[in-house]
């Protein structure tokens, strides 16, 4: 789910706005709206980048996210920078201390911060599932880097600067090695025996 699919769920980038400014205020409700908008691509981000217990590193990444709101300061899109640098300095660490100390690996329901009161229809939830688990598996025949930055840009939704900025790369490299990337894939797509002709893989 890219940048415009994520603001259109909420009614536009505007709604999101809102919400991001109550949970600063401490509103419950605005950070619960802000997690279930942002929540799944982060998820799939730290899924394709290979992290051991994805879920945990994200309930990690919340945690962080919860214990810093007060001090931040910008807008949606310098809110998701923030979430995802945060979310790429923690995976980062866990790699660097996975030998030094034990793990919870959490389960999905325990990453599920909120509870935000709003049950998807089984049926859609399968779908969702199915088609996240074809695209992930089409991303990680990428190169790892290639992986990272399609997933930050098109799922995490990210501009090409604060990608670049995220994995000390040009912005010129950033924006060539996505469209390669992409390229490749809807090749991959068109070529896949498990999508079939007219049917768009999901994020």
């Amino acid at each position: 789910m890219g940048q415009d699919a994520v603001e259109a769920s909420w009614g536009g980038r505007h709604d999101l706005e809102s919400a991001l400014a109550a949970a600063r205020a401490g509103d419950e409700q605005g950070f619960a709206e802000v997690w279930r908008a942002l929540h799944p691509p982060l998820l799939r981000y730290l899924t394709v980048r290979g992290d051991d217990a994805p879920e945990d590193l994200a309930a990690d990444t919340w945690m962080h996210v919860v214990r810093g709101l007060a001090g931040f300061s910008g807008g949606v899109p310098e809110f998701r920078a923030w979430l995802f640098t945060i979310a790429r300095h923690r995976a980062v660490d866990q790699a660097r201390a996975r030998d030094r100390r034990p793990r919870l690996v959490l389960g999905a329901d325990d990453a599920a911060m909120p509870e935000t009161g709003v049950a998807p229809s089984a049926e859609h939830e399968v779908d969702e599932r199915e088609a996240t688990a074809r695209a992930l598996r089409l991303v990680a025949t990428l190169p790892a880097l290639q992986a990272e930055m399609v997933v930050l840009r098109v799922v995490a939704g990210l501009d090409v600067a604060d990608v670049a900025r995220l994995l000390g790369k040009k912005p010129g490299t950033v924006r060539v090695t996505v469209h390669r990337a992409l390229r490749a894939l809807a090749k991959g797509l068109r070529e896949s025996p498990e999508a079939p002709p007219g049917r768009e893989v999901g994020w």
